[in-house]
């Protein structure tokens, strides 16, 4: 099985990419949302970590967001609350998926925690930072500041460039991004 991890800046469009490869995708941010809407515990020991922020089951992200703000320490504890259960998760995927030729990685922050193996493949996915911007701004709960504070956690993006196997130029033109895709696919499987 190949594992390719998917790198890039906060909206680069990583899961996008992710999904052209057209195998099967884990994608964190999707798990962290299931995390909060399902996982009673999580919410308990959260609740319990950060009790004047988060309040309420399901998690409420602005109630998230609120608690980072008020104090970026509690970034940190979210972190060490929900990270091992999305790792857990990803584990899960893995093993579900062992008899599959490709698996897609796209984990915000694959090298950060650690979590890429030396035989991960990673694809960076570079974009125009207008480019990026604008899209960041469409989205429902776009907030500056909680970019700001997530982006100080991450490693710089010329580290992460130089660690990708593959470059992808995300102009965010479907047709371009597929072709870029198929150009790794071909020399991944050496087709």
């Amino acid at each position: 099985m190949i594992k390719i991890g998917i790198l890039g800046d906060i909206g680069s469009g990583k899961s996008f990419v992710a999904k052209q490869f057209g195998y099967p995708v884990f994608n964190a941010d999707n798990e962290v949302k299931k995390i909060y809407e399902k996982n009673k515990n999580c919410f308990l020991k959260l609740n319990k970590a950060i009790p004047e922020h988060i309040l309420s089951f399901p998690i409420n992200k602005k109630e998230v967001a609120r608690s980072i703000l008020s104090n970026s320490k509690n970034l940190v504890k979210i972190i060490k609350i929900v990270h091992p259960i999305v790792r857990l998760k990803m584990n899960k995927f893995i093993k579900k998926n062992k008899k599959k030729k490709i698996i897609i990685l796209d984990v915000p922050l694959l090298l950060e925690n650690k979590l890429n193996k030396k035989d991960f493949i990673l694809v960076f996915v570079k974009a125009n930072k207008k480019e990026i911007n604008k899209i960041l701004k469409k989205r429902k709960n776009y907030n500056l500041k909680i970019i700001k504070v997530l982006k100080k956690m991450q490693l710089s993006l010329n580290y992460k460039k130089k660690k990708s196997d593959f470059i992808i130029n995300n102009n965010f033109k479907k047709q371009t991004v597929k072709n870029n895709v198929k150009y790794i696919k071909k020399k991944i499987l050496n087709i």
